[in-house]
């Protein structure tokens, strides 16, 4: 009973942080919200005025909807702005779309010109996209309604009243921004206490089951991609407005640090149980107690000193003590263990120091108001073809084929293959993601279309309920669009079983057939597109990837090393930890087209780079718990050594980049046999005033073990020329 208590407790607390900042819960409930809003208050105001309502609440419905989710902006004055312009948009699209509805031509040369100035000026902003969008919905629709001018005006006060209840509801209602990154921090703060729970079971319990490592690892790796989300959800003015005095800076950095604490605990536990560490009661009392500390420490609040905090700080002293005497008490060379519980020690003193440090700056307001940089776009030079023109050509050529096919296989509805066509196109840079997306719509069409039908047909006629079933999957649709593409699919196909029920008091087999037939055409012109007319090739774009993160690398490994013979700043690793992460996940989304394609075979290397991408993402996040440990002492001999690590790491990491670009050996690597030697023969003894150069430079090594490696993946020892690693 007990047992089942606390697993019912688990999996509710999964699911409060399951949805960083209830973001996807915001933003799906804004849309329906405003989406129910708008087309009963158009309802109403038809109704009093003695007009059909139907037709105007839909469109009421369609405008309130998307006042939601095409505003992409990036700072919120621009979308307030977006948003009152869809009014007009949509306007323009209903007078446009119905004047020339008596000439299909000029309907389709009108739908292609949209498409084409959507794609092709979003290089100077999302706002034209959103503009693009909303006017193409509202010119299909307003076409196939062939509405007559009289009727305008109505129209044109049910998108108003659908862009107010959007406006209002994202602006004032449901404030975004601040109040979303507030609750980013909590889902934060959420799945690390479950995680720091999971550690402490593992500490007390005298073994670690299979199933209760797969657990953790499973929420150790959860809370890396919260990490990585709450991160991006940094800005310096939702930071002041939320907490006066606290620099953006610190912040991030005191989200990685608390993920980075978590995860060196979560790899180290393994080893310390299986070298018997924890069957010390000191060691695991004082691990248990900084956890626990941590765990109730309220980091972010105003008022006085948390004690959760203070006694966290004591226990970690007592922690530095403990592991000052288990070395000195050493006769021999240190036990392995040892050094991974200084490892710990390490990092949680320096979350401890700076989440005093938040607090103190919180409370006082005594930061310095610091104006973050931010990077900005530079003119390269290059006259290569922007990716927004390349896209607004293909989908160009995409509409015009796409109306074509529409007017020879459905004459009474020909512009929906145009829309399949537009949405797969958009957000896909490469031939394999198009590939991909239209996969997951054509599946998720024929899925939705067979419920959509079922329930359509079981709830024909009973208008209450088939509203609120419509209601429901929008809510659904968009909830989920971030998860699953094709759930998404699924539930936007059954949005059009009922509406075709509720518009035409009905609905067919072969009705909702035709529309799985345009939706599978629509994905098929799109991929043919993108395949054949100015192609971005998956594996460019993955290549693209590759490079970009071995040169974040390049940076944040040298810097590290450079940190033994000068201060290295511990915030800047962190925030190339996080772009570091970010192309991690960029490499297994651009290369799950080809892993799950048909094409996995010709690229059989490629699930092995992307293993060993990972496993030096692994060793590298380690090298920043070791950049907290000050005082490195060490021979005048050894400033040369390092030296030479930073040159031939770069050199290493420039030749894999070169092997993976050009598929070509252009040197050969160092596996810095030498220097190691040299740094084991000359490094100091470790006591408690200065670091241990072997301890710390262990990932080092083995990001360098792992770049020969890759090199051997690529194919670098392969062929006629046998290439043996570098000592000199």
């Amino acid at each position: 009973m007990v047992e089942a208590k606390l697993r019912v407790k688990y999996w509710f607390r999964r699911l409060l942080a399951s949805d960083p900042g209830r973001k996807r819960l915001s933003q799906a409930g804004k849309a329906t919200i405003s989406l129910i809003s708008s087309v009963f208050t158009t309802i109403f105001l038809m109704n009093m005025f003695g007009h059909s309502p139907l037709l105007p609440a839909v469109v009421s419905g369609m405008a309130g909807m998307m006042g939601i989710m095409v505003v992409m902006d990036d700072t919120r004055r621009k979308k307030q702005v977006t948003t009152g312009l869809l009014a007009i948009s949509a306007s323009s699209g209903i007078t446009l779309g119905s004047l020339l509805s008596f000439n299909a031509v000029l309907v389709a040369i009108l739908m292609i010109i949209i498409i084409f100035s959507s794609f092709y000026f979003s290089q100077y902003g999302s706002r034209y996209f959103s503009l693009g969008m909303i006017a193409f919905f509202t010119t299909y629709l307003s076409s196939f309604l062939k509405l007559p001018p009289a009727q305008f005006p109505w129209f044109y006060l049910a998108v108003v009243i659908g862009i107010s209840y959007a406006f209002f509801y994202n602006f004032y209602l449901f404030k975004d921004s601040a109040q979303l990154l507030r609750r980013s921090i909590q889902s934060f703060h959420r799945q690390a206490n479950l995680t720091f729970e999971m550690m402490i079971e593992i500490i007390e319990e005298p073994d670690m089951t299979e199933a209760k490592k797969r657990k953790a690892e499973y929420n150790v790796k959860k809370l890396r991609q919260y990490a990585s989300n709450v991160s991006t959800d940094i800005n310096e003015e939702d930071v002041r407005k939320l907490w006066q005095g606290l620099k953006p800076s610190q912040l991030r950095l005191y989200i990685f640090d608390t993920a980075m604490f978590v995860m060196t605990l979560s790899d180290s536990l393994k080893r310390l149980k299986e070298d018997g560490a924890l069957e010390m009661d000191e060691l695991r009392s004082l691990l248990v107690r900084v956890i626990h500390s941590l765990k109730q420490a309220k980091i972010l609040d105003t008022g006085s000193e948390d004690e959760n905090l203070k006694e966290a700080r004591n226990v970690v002293l007592a922690l530095r003590s403990l592991i000052d005497d288990l070395f000195e008490e050493r006769t021999g060379p240190p036990e392995g263990w040892l050094y991974l519980v200084r490892r710990i020690e390490a990092i949680a003193s320096h979350v401890t120091e700076g989440a005093q440090k938040v607090r103190n700056d919180i409370a006082d307001n005594s930061s310095e108001e610091v104006i973050e940089e931010t990077e900005k776009e530079e003119d390269t030079g290059t006259k290569e073809m922007k990716p927004t023109t390349k896209k607004a050509i293909q989908s160009m050529i995409a509409g015009t084929i796409a109306i074509i096919a529409g007017y020879l296989i459905s004459p009474i509805q020909p512009y929906w293959i145009v829309l399949t066509a537009f949405i797969v196109l958009l957000g896909t840079e490469t031939v394999g993601r198009t590939y991909l997306k239209g996969l997951e719509r054509s599946v998720g069409t024929v899925i939705g279309a067979v419920i959509g039908f079922l329930l359509a047909n079981l709830v024909s006629g009973h208008i209450v309920l088939i509203i609120a079933l419509l209601f429901s999957v929008v809510f659904f649709a968009f909830y989920l669009l971030t998860v699953s593409y094709t759930l998404m699919s699924v539930f936007i196909t059954m949005l059009i079983a009922f509406m075709y029920d509720l518009l035409l008091g009905g609905i067919s087999y072969q009705l909702l057939g035709a529309r799985v037939l345009d939706t599978i055409i629509g994905a098929a012109i799109a991929l043919a597109v993108s395949a054949f007319i100015l192609p971005s090739r998956t594996m460019d774009k993955i290549t693209e990837v590759f490079t970009g993160y071995l040169e974040n690398l390049e940076t944040y490994v040298t810097s590290y090393v450079k940190g033994f013979r000068t201060p290295v700043q511990v915030k800047n690793l962190a925030n190339t930890a996080f772009d570091m992460d970010d192309k991690i996940q960029a490499m297994e989304d651009e290369a799950k087209p080809i892993l799950q394609g048909p094409g996995a075979r010709k690229y059989s290397r490629l699930p092995r780079l992307i293993t060993v991408f990972t496993a030096i993402n692994y060793y590298a996040k380690h090298l920043v718990a070791s950049s907290y440990q000050k005082n490195f002492q060490y021979p005048e001999e050894l400033c040369r050594t390092f030296e030479e690590m930073e040159r031939k790491l770069s050199y290493n990491m420039e030749l894999v980049q070169t092997l993976i670009e050009t598929n070509k050996i252009a040197g050969e690597f160092y596996d810095l046999k030498q220097e190691r030697e040299e740094i084991e023969r000359h490094a100091p003894n470790h006591n408690e005033n200065q670091g241990d150069l072997v301890h710390h430079l262990y990932y080092v090594w083995k990001i360098n073990q792992a770049l020969m490696l890759m090199g051997d993946v690529l194919g670098a020892n392969e062929g006629n020329q046998e290439m043996k690693p570098r000592t000199d």
